[in-house]
This record gives structure tokens, C-alpha cells and sequence, in this order.
């Protein structure tokens, strides 16, 4: 797969090195990297037209039931399950001009995809474990420019969020959490397209005035995963510097004369 192969090639190259260095200067091991689509859970799913694309050749067992069935042989079992993809094919497009197949795109890659991977690895996962997502703030407020569907996506994913803490809680004593992250300059955020003014906006109006880091948002997902975290299901955690919590841009011309507290230099 395509997107494999720049992983595995810039993970060669050091790409990674700074964002995998530990604390003792060592870097971390990463043991083996599997091929995934996650929009199909088995190959009988998948239409002969994928099955036959270039960008899937010389991969193979890439269906979340093929991948967990590695992991499962490779590992036994596993403690953590991370979901982090998303993906909406008309993200750029405002929800009245979203078509129905994009719309249903955005919901199965961003959030069914989430239901798919715990209900199948759920088995293999050792009582007390861990799973997380990452939501966005669209999911709840409107974010102009997050179209496509990808705002009720998100809510999605929120709202399953809930629902499978509940359910894998009980059954298999498993937690749910999903981060709700600030703006990022990370490699899918740019491909919206306004990500450096959404930077801008949150350092102008967040209860913290700066800009947030992926480091900060791995410490979160470090504690969610973590015993530390052992009652704590079912949330939606807030990484964002507090700019959830406010109400109102203070950035704008009309609170001008009011003493609006600033970030010392």
C-alpha cells in the first residue's frame, strides 16, 4: 500500500527519530507496522475494483479482521488500542453541498472505522485495557470550512464513544476515552487547508496563550491508556489549551476597549 510504504520509508530515514526519542535518549522500537484500510473489516467486503487497485498491491491481510488476526498471531494479546485516522473525501465542501456518498464516506472511515477496530480486537485485549480516539471540537460547535460531513463524524464518534465504554466496560472491563484535540500543524490537518489560522485564532483566544504541541497531546493519551486513568471511561478529554471552554473570540474588534487579560512576554 502506498501510504505504507512512505510510512516505512520515512521511519527509515529518521523521519520519526525526534517524536520516537524516550527520556534516556533511546529511541522507541517499533516491532512491526501492519498494512490497514479500516473502511473494510473483511475481504469479503471489499469490492473487486479495490481488490485489483495498484495502491493495494504487494500488500496483503489489510482488513481489520486480517490485521487483528496478525496481531493476534504475532502478539497474543494487547493492552492499548489507538484509533487515529480520519478521513473525508469532501471535507472542503460546506454540509449543503455534500453528497450523500461523501457524507456516508466521512462517517465510515472517521467513526465507524473506531466501532469496527474495538469490536474486533476487543477479544484479543487483556482485561483492564485501553482504547482511544481523537475527536475534534466541530463536533460540537460549528467550525466553518470542517464540512463534508466530517463535523457529524466527529459527533460520531463521540457519541459511540459513550456507548462502547459502556459496552466493553461490562463485558470485557475495558475503557473508552477520546481526546478532543486544538488545532495541530499536523500532515492531515494541513490537507483542510486553513490550519495555520486556526493556530492563530486559538493562541489569540485561549485561556492559554500558546501553541499546542503533539507532545502534549501523546501525554494524554500516555495517562488515558494508563492505570493512572483506571476510572476514568467514557470521556471526552480536552487537549486544547481551554479554548473549549470559551464562549465568545476575544479577539474581536467589539471587545476593543474592555481589559482583556494577555499573555505576559
Amino acid at each position: 500500500m502506498g501510504a505504507l510504504n512512505i510510512f516505512e520509508s520515512s521511519l527509515r530515514r529518521g523521519k520519526f527519530d525526534e517524536s520516537r526519542k524516550l527520556p534516556d535518549g533511546s529511541l522507541m522500537e517499533i516491532t512491526k507496522v501492519y498494512p490497514l484500510d479500516a473502511v473494510f473489516d473483511d475481504m469479503e467486503s471489499v469490492p473487486e475494483d479495490i481488490k485489483t487497485n495498484k495502491r493495494y498491491s504487494g500488500s496483503s491481510k489489510w482488513t481489520v479482521q486480517e490485521v487483528v488476526e496478525c496481531v493476534k498471531q504475532d502478539f497474543g494479546s494487547i493492552d492499548i488500542l489507538v484509533h487515529s485516522l480520519a478521513n473525508g473525501p469532501e471535507v472542503s465542501k460546506p454540509l449543503l453541498e455534500t453528497s450523500r456518498n461523501g457524507y456516508l464516506a466521512a462517517i465510515s472511515a472517521s467513526s465507524y472505522s473506531f466501532i469496527s477496530l474495538l469490536s474486533h480486537f476487543v477479544p484479543i485485549m487483556n482485561p483492564g485495557g485501553a482504547s482511544i480516539s481523537l475527536t475534534y471540537i466541530a463536533s460540537e460547535k460549528i467550525i466553518p470550512g470542517y464540512g463534508g460531513g466530517m463535523s457529524s463524524a466527529k459527533a460520531a464518534l463521540e457519541s459511540d464513544t459513550r456507548v462502547l465504554a459502556f459496552e466493553a466496560g461490562r463485558k470485557h472491563k475495558i475503557r473508552v476515552n477520546t481526546i478532543s484535540a486544538g488545532p495541530l500543524r499536523s500532515r492531515a490537518a494541513k490537507a483542510i487547508g486553513f490550519i495555520d489560522m486556526m493556530i492563530d485564532y486559538s493562541s489569540a483566544n485561549a485561556p492559554l496563550q500558546k501553541e499546542l504541541s503533539a507532545e502534549e497531546v501523546g501525554n494524554a493519551a500516555a495517562f488515558l491508556a494508563s492505570p493512572l486513568a483506571s476510572a476514568i471511561t467514557g470521556a471526552v478529554v480536552y487537549v486544547d489549551n481551554g479554548l473549549n471552554a470559551m464562549g465568545v473570540g476575544v479577539d474581536s474588534p467589539i471587545f476593543e476597549n474592555l481589559d482583556i487579560p494577555k499573555a505576559a512576554n
